[in-house]
């Protein structure tokens, strides 16, 4: 029971940090130009259009008609503060951010829960208070309006119960499992990549401990898919094709081409700050858009094959440690990215040794660790980075990262770790 009251006081503190921190950041989002652009972006110009009575539709500057730039959760949830609130109002910047700080706060319970399934209740104390304290977990929440806050919290429960299906279950926590992977799936589709790796991880550790396993993956299974069909449903008809989760995803392929990559954001490519393709967007409309945009991307890659794959390898160093480039011309851009490219980089490094320490213990322990790692941002090399798309996995790498240490500790004091069923 001690240990619960633990969590909960971590939780606590962990949200009083964020909220000091919005407290010095909520301002952000209150800036008028481009029509409150920086709040919410495309959510909030959706969220806006859905308490307009206009539906799920006009994601940038104008009314361009329905939409599926993305998926329903987060933008409706916004669209709610906004009817209770007001659009792009103080009050409603405040409320959505304090949302953002809770799920980031509540984060600490699952990162508990699956460490100590993993590694037991040292690592699992310990990491819950590092990500009470974690920079990035106490700034990014309250810096933007966005659905990666979540995202994370589902994808840290769903690792936990992914860990505990190694074990018999009932039916019922396998039809939870699959709603939760459903509800994750229309907030935040990327986190998608780690489903296939994560869900025959799961079914390989059942058949080799002779148990159950395909009625309970064909409830969960059937269980995400009711829950997503019905946004399958309405795309197909308000645009007449299918489109399973997002339609943007000619454009995010687009933005990862361009001869000059001083910068890893290539906006420029998209119509948010090019007025010629916010036109070309308007013209179009936005299936006809993304697909010209795909098409594009497409014949830049074949163009330029040894570029794109340099550059694939690029973003895939940013992801993990933070770096693009030092020049004084990108710095002036991005002016923390020295101290930012420290911890990143410092937290990657950590991970890695701790992973690498527990396959040399147990492989079983640490391959649910190098799946999620490792898949979730394949599509981010491919497409374009940012430094907020990590973040759904920073607990994992948390977790690993403290492993680290409390394994390097126990060597140097002569003790043995902690055992992973320690409660």
């Amino acid at each position: 029971m001690r240990k619960y009251r633990e969590l909960i006081l971590v939780v606590g503190i962990a949200l009083v940090l964020r909220l000091v921190a919005m407290s010095f950041l909520y301002t952000e989002q209150l800036d008028p130009q481009r029509d409150h652009w920086r709040f919410g972006y495309e959510t909030g110009r959706i969220a806006r259009s859905i308490v307009e009575g206009k539906g799920f539709s006009s994601p940038l500057f104008e009314d361009t008609g329905p939409t599926a730039w993305m998926t329903p959760v987060y933008p409706y949830m916004v669209a709610g503060v906004f009817k209770l609130f007001g659009v792009y109002t103080k009050t409603s910047a405040l409320v959505l951010l304090s949302l953002n700080a809770v799920m980031s706060a509540l984060t600490a319970v699952p990162i508990f829960l699956f460490a100590r399934r993993s590694f037991g209740a040292t690592v699992a104390r310990w990491s819950s208070w590092a990500w009470a304290f974690f920079p990035y977990g106490i700034y990014f929440p309250v810096e933007r309006i966005w659905e990666t806050w979540l995202a994370t919290l589902v994808l840290g429960i769903l690792l936990w119960m992914a860990l505990e299906l190694e074990d018999s279950k009932p039916l019922w926590y396998w039809v939870l499992y699959g709603f939760l992977w459903g509800a994750e799936a229309l907030t935040s589709p990327s986190v998608l990549a780690v489903l296939p790796f994560l869900g025959l991880w799961t079914c390989y550790r059942l058949i080799k401990k002779r148990r159950a396993w395909l009625l309970p993956n064909v409830a969960a299974a059937a269980v995400f898919l009711a829950i997503v069909s019905p946004w399958f449903v309405r795309n197909y008809r308000v645009f007449h094709q299918f489109i399973p989760f997002r339609d943007n995803m000619g454009l995010v392929l687009r933005l990862g081409t361009k001869g000059n990559s001083d910068y890893w954001g290539t906006y420029e490519l998209g119509p948010w700050h090019d007025d010629a393709e916010w036109q070309e967007f308007k013209r179009d409309g936005e299936l006809a858009y993304f697909a010209t945009k795909k098409e594009q991307a497409i014949a830049f890659i074949k163009a330029n094959p040894r570029w794109y794959v340099w550059t694939a390898f690029r973003r895939a160093v940013f992801l993990w440690t933070g770096y693009w480039s030092l020049k004084p011309g990108y710095l002036k851009e991005e002016p923390f990215d020295p101290p930012n490219i420290v911890l990143c980089t410092g937290l990657s490094v950590l991970a890695l040794l701790g992973l690498v320490k527990v396959f040399r213990r147990d492989p079983a322990l640490g391959m649910p660790y190098a799946l999620v790692l490792f898949s979730f941002p394949l599509v981010y090399y491919i497409t374009s980075p940012e430094v907020y798309y990590r973040r759904p996995i920073d607990p994992m790498f948390l977790v690993l990262a403290v492993y680290a240490l409390v394994r390097w500790k126990g060597t140097n004091s002569s003790k043995t770790a902690v055992p992973p069923d320690e409660a």
